[in-house]
């Protein structure tokens, strides 16, 4: 019995022992802080483990060390915007971007996303529209190919892929790949077999070595992004597998929003990739190439900014742009996202935009593909209900697009979700848009997603049974570490 008291004694002593390391790393997050704590409480010593794991700011600083602030091929750019904006003599070619200055100097400022104004854009929200275009543009390709996913699968869908990749690495197409490790983690080396042979390369963001003591298991790179010629970019939802393709009898059909876009944003979009290629690849650095970095990719008048962020920002560059955004409604606030986990800060946000008579609405999907996260996203949506938003549950399928439109004038689109992990968690990547006609275009087929929805209303909320409340407040508790 003595033995038996002394190692219970253990277990608590050790228990405080490591509530207080959490209370002390998660300081600057009360929220994270109670919810490992409750771990800590429920599942004593394996909890701090799992917190090893997991944890949002543990070993983060020495977890991070590449370069980022050399960013290559736009360094000249970037330079310039900046002072013209020092000097107030930065030209803004369509109302939207002159509207949108303050966020506009933001993103410029805080996260070097330059604003670039002759952008051409296509938008997909079909994957076989998506995927058929993109490789129309891959077998078009001259010098190369740069392609960054979160998710590839060994099925269909990526066999073919890199079939058509392999074909243009025969032909002299430099071609490169970038995957998750955690996302695409069941690919193995002979997937790529026959691409490493023709000369294309490979890199892992991440890779799961030693999956249980992995430090970084918890840090993703959730980007998906192609760049062709340094022309063509793509960025959005949609990642490499046929369940994409709406053929998924579990999902159905998979409803989400990816851009094509031709211009001078393009740019960013190769500098991030170079970015993320070079903390992976190890010993195949990408250095500046002019070839990259094209001067003729003018297409259109569109004015876009490539904003990134992740585990290694101070900042949280994506959901402090969604934030911006929603203050400078006057009008409307569209939403479209798979998981809604807001922090209190755009909890907020959104609900002084209900209060002030903007019209906010929120579509989400009608079915979870993580149950935790399905039953907090109720949680949220209710408490918007409260408030006077109007929320849809798209019956279509599964809808996956990271979409936010306001006033049918400035958008985003991009891998990010509203939750913790996209924004703090993950690496992610959005397109913030300044055109009317982009804005309204995706407003119209929020519209058509609205046809084939149902409206969740707050009385049809309020008549959830017990269980589903017991869920849903369990899952809130545990929100701050999804």
């Amino acid at each position: 019995m003595n033995i038996i008291s002394l190692l219970l004694w253990l277990v608590i002593v050790l228990n405080i022992f490591f509530a207080i390391i959490v209370a002390f790393r998660e300081r600057r997050d009360a929220g994270s802080s109670w919810a490992w704590l409750l771990v800590l409480f429920f599942i004593p010593l394996l909890g701090f483990v799992l917190y090893i794991l997991f944890g949002q700011n543990l070993r983060r600083s020495q977890l991070f060390q590449w370069e980022d602030h050399k960013k290559i091929g736009i360094q000249k750019m970037l330079r310039i915007q900046l002072n013209q904006f020092g000097t107030c003599q930065f030209h803004f070619r369509n109302q939207a971007t002159r509207k949108n200055r303050n966020l506009i100097y933001m993103h410029l400022i805080n996260n070097d996303a330059v604003l670039t104004q002759d952008n051409l854009v296509d938008i997909f929200t079909d994957g076989g529209e998506k995927f058929d275009r993109l490789f129309n543009d891959i077998v078009g390709a001259k010098d190369h190919i740069h392609l960054q996913y979160y998710i590839i699968k060994n099925d269909q869908l990526g066999k073919k892929l890199i079939e058509v990749l392999t074909k243009k690495a025969k032909e002299g197409v430099k071609v490169r790949v970038l995957f998750d490790g955690l996302g695409s983690r069941g690919l193995t080396k002979q997937f790529f077999k026959d691409l490493r042979k023709a000369g294309g390369e490979v890199a892992v963001f991440f890779p799961l070595k030693f999956y249980f003591v992995n430090l970084r298991l918890n840090f993703r790179n959730h980007r998906k992004l192609v760049i062709i010629d340094g022309k063509i970019g793509y960025v959005g939802g949609f990642n490499i597998g046929t369940e994409y393709l709406g053929i998924n009898q579990k999902f159905g059909y998979w409803r989400d929003t990816h851009l094509r876009i031709q211009g001078t944003a393009v740019h960013a979009i190769q500098t991030r990739f170079i970015l993320d290629w070079n903390q992976a690849s190890h010993h195949h650095d990408i250095t500046y190439i002019p070839n990259y970095f094209p001067n003729d990719v003018s297409r259109g008048n569109v004015g876009m900014q490539i904003v990134t962020s992740g585990p290694e920002s101070k900042l949280e560059h994506i959901k402090n742009g969604y934030i911006k955004m929603i203050l400078s409604a006057k009008k409307s606030v569209l939403i479209q996202t798979p998981y809604f986990i807001p922090d209190t800060c755009l909890l907020d946000v959104l609900r002084i935009a209900c209060s002030s008579g903007i019209e906010v609405k929120i579509m989400i999907p009608n079915k979870p593909d993580h149950m935790f996260v399905y039953w907090a996203t109720m949680s949220y949506i209710g408490e918007l209900l409260k408030a006077g938003a109007k929320s849809y549950i798209y019956d279509s399928g599964f809808i996956h697009a990271k979409t936010v439109i306001v006033d049918e004038e400035i958008s985003s689109v991009g891998t990010a979700n509203i939750d913790v992990r996209s924004f703090k968690l993950d690496f992610e990547m959005n397109a913030f848009i300044y055109d009317e006609r982009i804005a309204q275009r995706l407003t119209t087929k929020f519209e058509e997603d609205v046809k084939v929805s149902r409206e969740l209303t707050l009385e049809l909320y309020q008549q959830r049974p017990l269980w589903v409340q017991f869920k849903e407040s369990i899952s809130r508790l545990l929100s701050p570490l999804l």
